[in-house]
This record gives C-alpha cells, structure tokens and sequence, in this order.
C-alpha cells in the first residue's frame, strides 16, 4: 500500500456489501444481460477520478474549496456550495443504509436471523465507537484482506463455474435493458461511481504526491485501482449468472451463489466478507460526508470538532434507523445505489465545471477529448437518472 495511491482506497470503497448484493442480483435475475452497465460504469469512475485527481493536485484543493474561491456571486456561490453539501451528505445517509445492510445480511448469514432487530445496533455502536475514538484505522487493514479475500472468491468462482462465453461478451458489449432492470441499471452504475469517492480522491492525492508534476503517476494509480475493482464486480455479476441460481429474497439465495464452487462453506465465507464490507463502508461514508461538509462550511478542524462529529453521527444514525423500521435489507441496498445513481449527475457537473476552467487548472485544464469524453459520460448517466425520474412520476 505504501508503494501504491490512494486509488486502491477508491477502489475497496466501490467494492463494498452494495456492489456484492447489487452484482449478485444482477447476475441472477437478468444472467449476463448487464454486464455493460458495469463496463460503463468502470469507463466513467476513469474519467470522473482523473478529473478529480488531476483538481486536486493542481489546485491543492477539494472541490467546495474552490467553489468558494471562484464563485464570485454570494448567491452562486452559496447555492453551489449548498447543492454540493445536500448531494453528499444525503447520498452518503442513503447509501450508509445500504451499509448498515450489508453488515446486517452478513451476520444473518452467521448467526441467522434471530436478532435481526438488535443487529442495526450492534453495527452501529461498533461503526459509531471506532470513529468517536478513532481506532478504526487499526482495523482498515483486517477488513481489507477479508473484503479482498471475498473478492478473489468470486473471480474464482467466475471462472471455474465455466460461464457461457458468447452470452457474457454480448452482455459485456451489446447495451440492453429489459422490462423493469432499468433500475438494476441505475443499481450497477451507483454502486460503482460513488459520488463521494470523487471529493475523497481529490483530497488523498494531496498526502501521497507534491504537486502536477505526479499526474502521470496518479493516472496509473487510478486507472490499475479502478480497472481492478471493475473486474472484481464483473467476476461477482458473472458467478452469479453461471450459479443456476433464479430467484433471490435473501442471503441465502445470495450465499447459493457460491455454493457450487465452495460447498457449505460459501455461506460463512459470504458473511464474514459483507460484515468486513459493511463495517468499513460504515465508516468511510460517515467521514467522507463530515469532511465535505467541513469544506463546504469552511470549519476550522481544530475549533469545529463537535459539528464535525454532529455530521458523521448523524449520517451514522440514519443508516441505524432505517434498519430498524423494518425495511429489507436487500431493498435498502438496492434503494442506496440508485440514489447514488441519481445524484451522479450533479456531482459529475461541479467537477467538470472545475477541470474545464482555465482560470482553476492553468494548463492543465481538459483537452478537447477529454471534454468530448466526460460530456457524453456525463449525459449517459443524467439521461439514464432523467429516465428513472420520469418512470417514478408515471407509476
């Protein structure tokens, strides 16, 4: 790790209990289908994270930073600001459901479902004690090798399960969405492009290298992360198609997936790695939001401890809760990665508002392939949201 950027960070934050969950359902109830959802997604989490990086460590700067700089009028300014903050802390309070869920799925899969309603809790006094103490980066490591372990186990899976090759490259290359699976669409693309992982990476280039002169080495950290991360899920998404699984409600059917490479032993490997998955993702999330509210508001790190703290405990707290009203934990996932999808958008505006700008970038601005690239990125994913938006307003 030390050898290595902050993209393999962005990478196991996109490989957490939503893209197993996500991946797995995909594959089981539309085969290989999806698998350009997923192709899309890794081309955009390039383009955006580049951006993202290539901001950061010119302007050593996160992206409300600059806004409040750059935007002259108070009035674009704070609406800026305040349209950045609700995305973030919103989108990261939807998706710490999902977290939350995927920590729940995986010690149902330990310990059954019996205590379903303290389980919640459990995870977020767990989530919620490491980030008051800040003992949460001495188990980084642990859940990295057990989420990296339940990874591998899928790419394994993948390919010994044999799957049917002319299927998986026509799902890979051939874009189709039948029926209702436009919302597992919506699911794949979110839980992969993560809004907040494009202000964490602008921020986390600035502590491994110095300055412009490291974007070479920044845009191979990044697209090694995120090509990795994107074959992980394909492999998921793949295994899950070959399983001969059809249908599926609960961790079970999810843990049935693995069954026919690792017997009886895929249930417990299942869950230790969405407990692993879901602990980690519930405390990243949790902080992301805090430092962009920071950003955004201009806190002191020093002075405003207690408002920072008020932001991740209250992001925390929602994902508790939303668990404990006897929501599916299946369905809070899906529901989380589809408003990541939704909010993608927006997020993806205010990058490349900034990496457009000669007045931010200098001569490090984008070309015009990269603007012609992130353009149409850009108008996939809010095409894709608007298409979304319009099937909720008609049903």
């Amino acid at each position: 790790m030390r050898k290595t950027g902050p993209g393999l960070l962005i990478a196991a934050a996109f490989i957490g209990p939503g893209t197993v969950t996500t991946c797995l359902r995909a594959g089981i109830e539309n085969g290989y289908t999806l698998l350009w959802a997923l192709l899309l997604s890794v081309l955009a989490t390039l383009v955006l994270q580049e951006m993202a990086g290539r901001l950061g460590l010119v302007t050593r700067s996160g992206i409300p930073e600059i806004l409040r700089r750059r935007a002259m009028r108070p009035a674009l300014r704070w609406g800026a600001l305040g349209l950045i903050l609700a995305a973030v802390v919103l989108g990261n309070a939807a998706y710490q459901a999902g977290n939350v869920a995927g920590a729940v799925l995986g010690m149902e899969a330990l310990g059954g479902s019996t205590g379903y309603v303290v389980y919640p809790w459990l995870i977020g006094g767990i989530a919620g004690g490491m980030l008051w103490f800040g003992t949460y980066k001495f188990l980084e490591g642990v859940f990295a090798v057990l989420v990296g372990l339940m990874s591998l186990s899928f790419l394994v899976a993948a390919v010994a399960l044999g799957p049917a090759l002319p299927a998986l490259l026509e799902g890979l290359f051939v874009p189709r969405a039948p029926g209702a699976s436009i919302w597992t669409v919506l699911a794949l693309i979110g839980t992969t492009v993560v809004p907040y992982n494009v202000f964490l990476y602008a921020s986390l280039v600035n502590e491994k290298w110095s300055g412009a002169e490291s974007i070479p080495a920044m845009r191979r950290d990044i697209g090694l992360s995120v090509v990795l991360g994107g074959l992980i899920s394909m492999g998921i998404l793949v295994a899950a198609a070959a399983s001969g699984v059809t249908g599926v409600s609960g961790v079970m059917d999810l843990a049935s997936a693995l069954e026919p490479v690792y017997g009886a032993g895929a249930r417990y490997g299942l869950g230790i790695g969405l407990f692993a998955a879901g602990i980690s993702s519930a405390i990243t999330a949790p902080l992301a939001a805090a430092y962009v509210a920071q950003q955004c508001m201009g806190w002191d790190p020093m002075v405003d401890r207690a408002k920072f703290r008020a932001v991740w405990l209250g992001v925390l707290l929602f994902g508790v809760l939303s668990l404990s009203l006897e929501f599916r934990p299946l369905e809070v996932i899906y529901f989380a990665q589809i408003a990541n999808a939704l909010l993608l958008p927006l997020i993806a505006a205010f990058l490349w508002w900034g990496v457009r700008s000669g007045a931010v970038m200098a001569g490090y601005r984008n070309t015009a392939w990269q603007n012609a690239f992130a353009a149409g990125v850009l108008l996939v994913v809010t095409l894709l949201a608007l298409k979304s938006i319009l099937g909720i307003l008609q049903n």
